[in-house]
Parts: structure tokens; sequence; C-alpha cells
């Protein structure tokens, strides 16, 4: 295939070669292989309305859906906002054309300790309504409290954790800011320029008026299989990416044309993750973009980024074509110390998982690595965590329709489907999980975003989903066997206090050969959660083991005879290192 440049892909793009308002490659599924007889040990219970997640989270029509933006839906994040140990729950909500329904309101769950949740939205000040798209959480003003910054329709919000189970909205003194009009995509806290305050930076999907945007049926942008859906996203006006520089002193300036950002135009910017993926000590941002390419920001540890997504092999699929990209999950599947990608798209198309080389070039091996079976769904949010406790991270999403309209119509795709699970088998190979992973994987939903933490301290992962227009999903891991575990939170002290851009490395045996799991914080959909925690499983680990944490700015801390099963936190100041 000859090389092409954004600029050549993008007039592709807006030629005739496409007709309907999503990417959609037409994909057939792969064979799969023959089962691998492997037991799978986790086994997910959707135990929300016992744990008092009851509320539902509004988002647009339920038969109908007029325009995208009642279709993108939200995110979700696990935090401890109160310092407790404890994982809480915040969930976004959305709207309805004709106004918000009562209760209709983002949502703060504090954790009981006893696997049930206390809703506190109103007792903290984040009692809100609107059309909101993502969350990510992060101490920004360092004082050991973890902060909130939403994206949404027209607006953004900066919580301020007052450290007392309180948010203040600091969005206008902290200089943030979205236009009119603006429909906001992912968000992450980073610390670009490694000074030890953590910026900010928003993905934006798209511009729309609703009282000037087309409506179903409206040209090719506006039908799937000749039926009148919401339009888009492709016909309609693309937006800019931000971010945004901490001052220190509460305040953030917007730097995006002197960092290069506003050079990056041409895409419809969902999802947003940073992470170091050349390995160079500084972090680079991962943009998975819908029905165009996806960005990855290369840090060129000046102040600047350069975007060079087709050129390292993330842009587009293997065989060069536009993907609608929506979720993202990053990690070390193969534990060979890089970070991989897995990007989820939509139906009749592969999601896809891109190998890391170490110095920030990708290849796809979805195929080689079995995932090319499952083309059924819309996938949507993503993680890449080991749910089986057997060291070897696995890979997970979450599905839904985005056309009501089309339900039961023949070619079209559910509306409700289920969670997908693909095992990893130590062996660069993935298997579904088909029927064993319990039943809170197994039921149908129109899901959204997702996110992984260990709600119930019991040492494994289990998963949050957000359903539209529905209560959403605790999903409680059930799990058996023997495999070990050891949770780190890592905390700076000259880094920014949440440690993002650390990375945390455990050497460790794993069937008679040594191996190793790094992390730092992972990203999904339109969610995010805690900063700096690596949750690592594995068998025959003994205190002979070393974590290694490697911090933002480059300084290295080891800490051996750490044993397993339990709870760690690491510190770093300038003096001493413990972890």
């Amino acid at each position: 295939m000859p090389h092409l440049d954004r600029r050549a892909w993008l007039a592709l793009a807006g030629s005739s070669l496409f007709g309907q308002g999503v990417a959609n490659r037409g994909v057939t599924a792969a064979a799969r292989a023959k089962p691998s007889g492997k037991p799978w040990l986790a086994k997910f219970q959707d135990v929300a309305a016992a744990a008092g997640l009851r509320a539902p989270v509004i988002y647009g029509g339920v038969e109908r859906k007029s325009y995208i933006l009642e279709a993108t839906g939200c995110g979700a994040a696990f935090i401890d906002y109160d310092n407790d140990g404890w994982l809480d729950i915040f969930l976004l909500t959305g709207s309805r054309l004709e106004g918000a329904p009562d209760g209709a309101t983002n949502r703060l769950y504090k954790n009981n300790h006893d696997g049930t949740f206390t809703d506190v939205t109103e007792r903290a000040g984040l009692t809100r309504a609107g059309w909101f798209c993502a969350v990510t959480a992060a101490d920004y003003d360092n004082d050991g409290h973890v902060d909130l910054f939403l994206t949404g329709y027209g607006e953004c919000v900066l919580y301020r954790n007052n450290g007392d189970g309180t948010f203040t909205d600091a969005t206008k003194e902290a200089g943030l800011f979205a236009r009119a009009g603006e429909l906001g995509g992912g968000c992450t806290f980073l610390d670009y320029d490694r000074d030890g305050r953590l910026d900010l930076f928003v993905a934006n999907y798209l511009e729309m008026d609703l009282a000037t945007a087309p409506k179903p049926g409206d040209g090719a942008n506006c039908t799937f299989n000749d039926v009148p859906v919401n339009c888009g996203p492709r016909g309609l006006k693309t937006s800019r990416c931000r971010l945004f520089r901490n001052n220190g002193d509460g305040t953030f300036t917007d730097i995006s044309n002197k960092a290069g950002i506003d050079k990056v135009t041409g895409s419809y910017a969902m999802t947003a993750v940073a992470a170091d993926f050349d390995n160079d000590g500084w972090p680079d941002i991962l943009v998975a973009c819908d029905s165009t390419p996806s960005f990855l920001l290369r840090n060129q540890r000046d102040g600047t980024f350069k975007e060079e997504g087709i050129e390292r092999g993330i842009a587009l699929s293997d065989d060069g074509q536009e993907q609608a990209g929506m979720g993202l999950a990053v990690g070390d599947h193969d534990l060979d110390g890089d970070l991989y990608i897995f990007k989820t798209h939509f139906a009749n198309d592969t999601h896809g998982l891109f190998r890391n080389d170490g110095k920030g070039m990708f290849a796809e091996i979805t195929a080689a690595a079995g995932i090319g079976v499952e083309t059924r769904y819309v996938g949507w949010g993503a993680g890449m965590a080991d749910l089986d406790n057997d060291g070897h991270p696995d890979l997970l999403l979450v599905t839904g329709g985005v056309y009501p309209e089309t339900e039961g119509k023949p070619s079209a795709h559910p509306q409700r489907s289920p969670r997908l699970v693909f095992r990893n088998l130590g062996n660069g190979r993935f298997e579904e999980i088909l029927g064993d992973a319990g039943p809170g994987i197994g039921a149908l939903h129109s899901s959204r975003g997702c996110a992984v933490g260990d709600f119930d301290n019991d040492g494994d992962m289990d998963i949050l989903v957000v359903n539209l227009n529905e209560p959403p999903s605790l999903l409680r891991n059930d799990l058996a066997g023997t495999g070990h575990w050891l949770k780190m939170k890592l905390e700076g002290t000259v880094s920014n206090r949440s440690a993002i851009g650390a990375r945390a490395t455990v050497r460790y045996t794993l069937a008679g050969k040594a191996a190793k799991r790094g992390a730092g914080a992972i990203e999904f959909l339109f969610g995010k959660r805690l900063p700096a925690a690596l949750w690592a499983w594995r068998r025959n680990v003994g205190r002979g083991d070393c974590p290694l944490a490697e911090w933002g700015n480059g300084i290295l801390r080891r800490r051996c005879g750490r044993s397993v099963n339990h709870r760690a936190r690491g510190r770093r100041n300038c003096e001493a290192g413990a972890l």
C-alpha cells in the first residue's frame, strides 16, 4: 500500500468512497480456534442494585435518537475521594432533548466498606444536570485530595476536592472553558513538562448546533441500512483538542497553540490517554478518533507535541482504512515492559490490538492475537487487566447500539448486547470467553463507559459499567483459585501527588520463568480508574520479588521483600524513596 500523509487521508475521507456516517469496514469475523481447555476462574455478578446503585443514567431518547449527542453516552470513574483506602464511584449522566427529567444528575457514591454504597451527591455539592461525556480524576493542586474534571456539551467542569467530603466548582477561577456547541470527548491529566504539576488535555469530539443540525434521513450520513438515523459523525464539523498548562496557583493557561495541539485537526476525537509510549521518560498522548484517523501526539520534550499517528502505525487499520475509534485500553499484555494499545470500534469491524516495539512504533496484531473473531457489536469502553489473577493481563470491552430505530431490521446490530472478555493465553494469543464469565458479562445492555478497580478490596478486579437509560452495572469478580496479588498506590512529593506518569514494575516468577508487569494510570472510554495504582496478580511470588517505581521525572526507587496479597503505598521525595 502506498504511503499517504494525514492531508491525503483526510482528502480521501471527504470523497464519495464513504457512504454512511460511521466508519464500517464490513469485516467478516475470523474463524475461532479450537478451545484451549484451560479453566476460567473469574465469574462476574452484577451487584449494582444490592450495592445501592439504583438510579438510572439518563441519556437521550430510548426508542429514537435524533442527534448524535443522544447516542455517545458518558463515562464513570472509580476514585477514593475521601482517602479511606476504598474505591468510591462517580457516575456521569446526560439529559433529554425536552429537558432533564427529575433525578437526572451526576452521582457520587461513597463506599461503605461492606459491599454497599451511599449516594452522597448532594452532600458533596456535585448535583448537576447536563449532557456530560467524560471524567478524569487526579490531584491537580497537590493537596492530597483527588479532584474531578468533566467534559460535556457546551461546558466543562473542574471540581476541587475540599478534603471534607465536599467539592467546589473551580472551573471559572481556574481559567478552564468549553465553547458553545462543542461536544466534549475524553480528557486526561498529565505532567507533560515534568514540572510536578498536573496539566490537562481535552479531546473535543465535534461541534453542532441543535437548532441547525441535520436530522435523521437528511443525506447519506443520516441513514444506516436505508433506515433514517441520527447523523454523523461524518458530515458534522470536527472540533479541536486543547492542552492547558497548570500554573501551580490553581489556574491553567491554554497553550494549545504554543504546544502544537492547534495544528492537529480534521478528526472526531473521542477518547484520550496519556502514557510514555516510546519509553523516553516523557508522556505522549493517544487519541482514539471516530471514523477518522486517530492521533498519536508525541512529546518533543521542549513543550511541544508532534502528531505521528499514521507514521507510527496507530491511526488506521492494518489495511489502511479508517475505523470508528471509541474506547482505549493501554497495558503490557505480553509482559515485555512496553505499552500496547487496545482500541474498540463499530460493529462489522474488528477491535484492534497494536504491538509496541518499545520505541513507539506500532503494528496491528489483531488477527494474530485471535481478537478478530468478534465483529457483532458496537464496542465502547475497554480495559486491559488481569481478571483471573494468572499473571497475564486480559482484555474486556462493553458494547451497545446507537440506532434504536433499526432494532429488529435485517442486518442491524443489536441495541442491547453483552460485555466481551478475551482471556490472555500467555502465548501471544487471546481466547474469547463465551458463557463462562458469569451472568454479569452475558447480560444485555446498551453500555458506554467502564472502569476497572477492586471496590471490595478482596484482591481481584471488578468492573463498573455505564448503561444508557437504566442503572449502571457493578460487576463483582467472584474469583476462585490461588493466584496472588499486590496492590500499590504511588504518591509523589516532588513529582505530582497523584504520581501520574510514574510506572511501577514488578518482577516475578510465572510458570517457572521470570516475568515482569508494569503499569501506570490506565484509561477507558470517557472514564479513568484510580490514578497511579497498580494491581499485579501472579502465581509463585515470594518476598524476594522487587517492585520498582520509575517516577515521572526519571527517578528510580526499588524496594525488595514485599509480601503478597496486601496493599502498599509508595512515596517519593528528594532525599529518599520508599516503595
